[in-house]
């Protein structure tokens, strides 16, 4: 795949990405995974680095994802690609939408795009969740609850999500402690 195809696939990305990083995710991945350039196990091993890393998500998968497929180039390509049309929409929307909001066919497709990409982020989590946690290809093949899941991340992952909804510590902490746990017990 050349660059300046790499270019239109990111842009594509990011042009659809409504709803943040986690929509932008799911659409990498049937771009990226889809066409065999990433492995599964690959693009979600680099999901857990791009959320562990400073900055937008969406972003640093691009940028990650092209830098492993093409180098410094491909880095700066598929950023490009994927900042690009936030850029523009931006700019139109901002000249724009102060005469427009009140209508409620705008505010009927905000509604629409809240909804939408609310299920493009549950999608999203639950790639992660199957891939990372859920063994569902094992359970099938064994019909076993035991190979339903990995479950020492399962129990991680309980942890972790329980302990933040309970406590609404910052969430570097809980990323600290499930990069500690994978290191120590994992």
């Amino acid at each position: 795949m050349s660059l300046p195809v790499l270019f239109a696939i990111f842009f594509y990305v990011g042009l659809f990405t409504v709803g943040g990083g986690l929509v932008a995710i799911s659409l990498m991945q049937q771009e990226i995974v889809a066409r065999g350039l990433i492995t599964p196990d690959r693009f979600f091993s680099m999901v857990a680095v791009s959320e562990s890393t400073p900055g937008p998500i969406g972003v640093n998968m691009a940028t990650y994802i092209g830098n492993e497929l093409y180098g410094v180039w491909g880095g700066v390509i598929t950023t490009l690609g994927t900042v690009l049309p936030s850029l523009i929409v931006i700019m139109v929307i901002a000249r724009y939408f102060a005469k427009f909001q009140e209508r409620p066919l705008v505010q009927q497709v905000f509604y629409g795009l809240r909804a939408g990409s609310t299920g493009m982020i549950a999608v999203a989590a639950w790639n992660v969740l199957t891939i990372s946690v859920l063994s569902l290809d094992s359970f099938a093949k064994s019909g076993s609850l035991r190979d339903l899941a990995d479950w020492k991340a399962l129990l991680l992952f309980v942890f972790i999500a329980s302990g933040y909804r309970i406590t609404r510590w910052h969430p570097v902490l809980f990323i600290a402690v499930g990069a500690a746990a994978g290191a120590l017990f994992l």
